[in-house]
């Protein structure tokens, strides 16, 4: 893992976080994404070399909608970017990490991911991330 790509909220409601975040970091967030596999959409703000990614459901059976059910708004997850997703998802396998997804998929800010299992990482919804080729 090369670094932490971004940390990723979920929120009920990205607009009033959009503000709110805008407020924190003094700055308006760089991008707005619907992301229909995952039902959400997604808000990214930029912090330093750091961003932060704000999640809203689109639909109830979501699994940010299912987070904010069980555990209210907040941290979601912590990603990492890869430089190889396969490879790293394979190396983690080895090392005994359930994966959420076996497969990289298609997510926002033009990233292949896959998250691993919070109960493999002490409760830490962890997700990878790889830039996809322009």
């Amino acid at each position: 893992m090369e670094k932490i790509e971004h940390i990723g909220i979920a929120v009920k409601d990205i607009e009033a976080s959009n503000e709110l975040f805008g407020a924190l970091f003094g700055k308006k967030h760089y991008k707005t994404e619907a992301v229909e596999s995952e039902g959400v959409i997604t808000s990214f703000f930029k912090n330093g070399p750091n961003k932060i990614e704000l999640l809203q459901a689109t639909n109830e059976d979501s699994p940010i909608a299912k987070f904010i059910e069980k555990k209210g708004e907040g941290i979601h997850h912590i990603a990492f970017a890869v430089a190889n997703i396969e490879k790293e998802i394979a190396r983690l396998k080895g090392e005994g990490f359930k994966m959420i997804h076996e497969k990289p998929k298609k997510g926002a800010d033009n990233k292949l991911i896959a998250f691993l299992h919070p109960k493999a990482t002490n409760g830490v919804l962890i997700e990878l991330c790889q830039e996809i080729d322009s």
